[in-house]
């Protein structure tokens, strides 16, 4: 009997604003190890692979002395990257995949397609300019775009709405979860063709 592959990635990508260094492991336990100098979008990746149950270690190193966008833009990339490679030719697994996750008051969908093409229609209805204490705060429009870029990368459709909620970390918080759920079950193996009408994705 063949042992499968691992589904597994390792990603390195250094530019004038960012350092970034990835390892990604579809089958694990959700054993999480990041840091990226922001502290409410390590808790948001926290979470989102720990309930997508994948080994996830990220490191970044990002021009923090301007803002926060580079840094989230470009874990985005990676992350999104690191999901692709390791999905390789997406054969067997489930594709397509919904979710809904609450948190207290807030409640959030997400619905994936690993299509192969890439795009996104986030609605997180924050209202706060930014999330987060101190140095590790982070700007509410970046964690939209946290999910475009992440579905760029992943060459995923992807759709995030939080469709209720009174506070901001709650509703951030549920589209993360929401979107970790949807991915464990996307990435699911379930047959051994690749999952298009295509034979290909």
């Amino acid at each position: 009997m063949t042992t499968p592959a691992p589904r597994a990635a390792e990603i390195s990508r250094a530019t004038k604003e960012t350092e970034i260094a990835c390892r990604l492991s579809l089958d694990g336990s959700g054993e999480v190890n990041v840091s990226t100098g922001l502290g409410f979008f390590d808790h948001m990746l926290t979470a989102m692979f720990t309930h997508a149950r994948f080994d996830l270690s990220l490191e970044c190193k990002g021009d923090l002395d301007v803002d926060d966008h580079h840094t989230i833009e470009d874990c985005a990339i990676v992350l999104g990257r690191a999901v692709d490679e390791a999905l390789g030719d997406r054969r067997g697994i489930e594709r397509f995949a919904s979710a809904y996750a609450p948190l207290d008051e807030a409640l959030a969908r997400c619905v994936i397609d690993f299509d192969g093409r890439g795009s996104a229609s986030i609605a997180l209805g924050l209202v706060r300019p930014t999330i987060g204490a101190g140095r590790g705060q982070v700007a509410c429009e970046n964690l939209t775009h946290f999910f475009r870029s992440f579905a760029a990368g992943a060459r995923a459709a992807l759709h995030v709405d939080v469709l209720k909620g009174d506070n901001d970390h709650h509703r951030a918080e549920a589209a993360f979860k929401a979107t970790a759920l949807a991915l464990r079950q996307s990435v699911r193996l379930t047959g051994a063709t690749v999952p298009s009408t295509k034979g290909v994705l």
